[in-house]
């Protein structure tokens, strides 16, 4: 009996010793904001793409820059032909012909395009720049998106943690009143309202269960960290800091990258507008060209044989053509891209002042809930005082539990709304960082 006690006993441990060390294993995976920013930023298609536009801009570019190069090229050519191209001629001396070659070589270079070069390779550096802020868009799009599917993520923890706290008063209030029901104080149907009540809180805790599952699903195909359910966001809703305290409100227009896009686009239509006119100019290019044929067979052989040459091309036609039409229509394009910018500058400019005073109202939002949860509790408290000295009934006391519970989600839902008012107006105001950003730039 003793030998069989000792071996449980030993199993019992090994039992302990295993479910300690499963437990240690099994803790729950925890997820910083700056992680899942990380990630999103090393995951995201878009700023891939927005690299590579970079790079086939880069290209373009250097292909411009090539046009300040001569232009070299070399022909060769032979002809071996089964009869005599040329019979002989025995008074001149000249055998008989059935192969020729011919090689030559050429270097020209425009000398005056009417300044389509030129423009060509600022064109060239403009859109190398637009492509710059479009990746800079892509970035700050991807930060914004992260931080709303994060701080969702939170906001369904915090509203988790009140559903949990209703449940635990509820569960003690039940066991208050199944110990009244037993000595006979009160009536079953007052044990009956707090289950009801009770059930709501727990359809509410498997429903949030749920939507936590599908937030943390939500984030992780979008940042392409591993989808675990016991994955948990470490970040907690707080007190905020006044925007006037913590921002220095400007209207910066100029900043906003779209503005900045559509500045560029301006600069580049005024660009093709030269391009267009350039095309009605004369062209001027020089160059030297070398030839040198003969036969194989026959030894007749020229010597090799430089010239230089100039050329004028003056497109007489473009005067009243298609050309003269092409330009009245960049001119067009150019006034149209100057209207938009206008027309954008008032938009981002009331974009900015709504998202500014968004983040105010948010934050009055947050002082609204505090106070109104601090008088729901104090409510709640009164109500379970005068329930116990038998001056309020049972409904009375539910129904201020109910507010007090709206009042605790009301407050987390204020945190979280401002937590997303306040990243859209960094976003319109181009102020959202990421320490990553020249890391991940250099990498690509």
């Amino acid at each position: 009996m003793k030998t069989n006690f000792s071996i449980h006993k030993k199993q019992l441990l090994v039992f302990l010793i295993l479910a300690v060390t499963y437990t240690s294993n099994a803790q729950e995976t925890k997820i910083t904001l700056k992680e899942a920013k990380n990630a999103a930023l090393k995951y995201s298609h878009d700023i891939k793409n927005g690299n590579l536009r970079i790079e086939e801009s880069n290209a373009q570019r250097k292909e411009a820059i090539a046009h300040y190069f001569p232009n070299i090229e070399a022909l060769g050519g032979a002809i071996y032909a089964f009869n005599n191209i040329i019979d002989p001629i025995a008074m001149l001396g000249i055998p008989e012909i059935d192969n020729v070659y011919l090689a030559s070589a050429t270097a020209s270079e425009v000398v005056f395009a009417g300044g389509s070069v030129r423009n060509s390779n600022k064109l060239a550096e403009i859109q190398v720049e637009a492509n710059k802020i479009r990746a800079e868009q892509s970035i700050d799009s991807v930060i914004l998106t992260t931080e709303n599917k994060y701080w969702q993520l939170v906001q369904l923890q915090e509203q988790q943690k009140v559903v949990k706290a209703s449940k635990a008063y509820l569960n003690e209030l039940l066991k208050q009143q199944q110990d009244l029901l037993d000595a006979g104080l009160i009536a079953k149907n007052q044990l009956l309202q707090v289950k009801v009540n009770r059930s709501k809180v727990l359809l509410n805790e498997s429903k949030l269960s749920n939507l936590r599952k599908l937030a943390l699903l939500d984030l992780a195909l979008y940042t392409g960290l591993n989808y675990d359910t016991t994955a948990v966001a470490v970040d907690t809703l707080h007190e905020v800091i006044p925007p006037e305290l913590k921002y220095e409100h400007t209207t910066n227009v100029s900043a906003n990258s779209n503005y900045r896009l559509l500045d560029e686009q301006i600069q580049a239509s005024k660009l093709q507008t030269k391009l267009a006119k350039a095309e009605m100019l004369p062209q001027v290019s020089v160059g030297v060209n070398a030839v040198k044929y003969g036969t194989f067979s026959t030894g007749l052989d020229s010597d090799i044989q430089p010239m230089a040459f100039g050329l004028v091309r003056i497109p007489i036609s473009a005067w009243w053509g298609a050309e003269k039409q092409k330009v009245k229509q960049q001119e067009i394009k150019e006034e149209i891209a100057v209207n938009q910018l206008k027309k954008a500058q008032d938009q981002i400019t009331i974009g900015i002042m709504q998202s500014w005073y968004d983040l105010q109202n948010a934050y009055k939002q947050i002082e609204f809930a505090e106070e109104n949860l601090t008088y729901a509790t104090e409510n709640l408290e009164v109500h379970r005082d005068n329930y116990n000295s038998g001056l309020n009934n049972l409904s009375d006391l539910l129904d201020a539990q109910r507010l007090q519970q709206e009042a605790k989600t009301e407050l987390v839902n204020a945190f979280a709304n401002y937590q997303s008012k306040e990243i859209v107006y960094l976003y319109r105001n181009n102020k959202l960082k990421a320490p990553e950003l020249e890391e991940i730039s250099s990498s690509k």
